[in-house]
């Protein structure tokens, strides 16, 4: 292309590049979700799926025989015999090694903690109360195993424990946070199938059930402050005071 100026002079002007293509925003999305192609789901979160547990100190120090207890039969059920008083026991050593035993899912360790948990907690008296820090970590831990027999396991110890001495109850109120965050996941997770409704509630091994009867344990023995620090992290829950 040329162009005529005074004097009868031409001036050359380069060829113009050709112009690129300017896709919009909505005409990209609409060629990435054509009829032709269908978008995959997201995976699966798995929030519900049981995280496997390592072996704890608990069955470290039982097999070792670090531990004083042993196993005793009888008909009516196995049950486990302690080589040391409770009044001479060291509950700040003991009782969150026990704890920590909750998170076993292999026999005869997952019975050995449970069974020695309730002992101690049934003998105790004062020496609970100040242990009961000790115990958070192993108590989220086992909580966080998703397992259905741990977690039901955990929270009919965490039901004896509120009960077990006075301001134990209140002592754990602080910790809702670090404990709670599980309850709120399953607290509406329950068997759906009739028979197996019934033979739980017999069982006491519904989740749902559970949480429920464990949160209201907490309202009751834990004080003033125990509802509204329930609530934050229950939503759902409502009060069993004003029934």
């Amino acid at each position: 292309m040329s162009r005529r100026g005074e004097g009868s002079q031409t001036r050359a002007f380069p060829p113009k590049a050709p112009r690129k293509k300017n896709f919009s925003a909505s005409l990209h999305r609409r060629f990435l979700y054509s009829s032709d192609q269908v978008a995959e789901p997201p995976p699966p979160a798995g929030a519900f799926h049981e995280r496997p547990s390592k072996p704890t100190n608990f069955r470290k120090l039982y097999e070792s025989r670090d531990i004083p207890i042993q196993m005793e039969y009888h008909p009516r059920g196995n049950t486990i015999r302690w080589k040391v008083e409770f009044e001479k026991l060291d509950y700040h050593h003991y009782l969150p090694l026990f704890f920590e035993g909750l998170s076993e899912t292999v026999a005869p360790y997952n019975f050995y903690a449970c069974k020695g948990i309730h002992d101690m907690l049934d003998n105790g008296g004062p020496k609970i109360l100040p242990v009961v820090p000790q115990l958070i970590i192993p108590i989220r831990n086992a909580l966080n195993t998703r397992n259905h027999d741990v977690m039901c396991t955990t929270m009919k110890v965490l039901q004896h424990l509120v009960k077990s001495g006075d301001q134990v109850g209140e002592a754990l109120v602080p910790y809702f946070r670090q404990i709670l965050r599980v309850f709120s996941m399953f607290k509406n997770k329950n068997i759906n199938s009739g028979d197996d409704i019934a033979y739980g509630q017999q069982r006491r091994d519904n989740i749902g059930d559970l949480i429920q009867e464990t949160l209201e344990t907490f309202e009751r023995y834990g004080g003033k402050d125990s509802f509204i620090n329930i609530k934050y992290m229950v939503p759902t829950y409502e009060s069993c005071m004003t029934r």
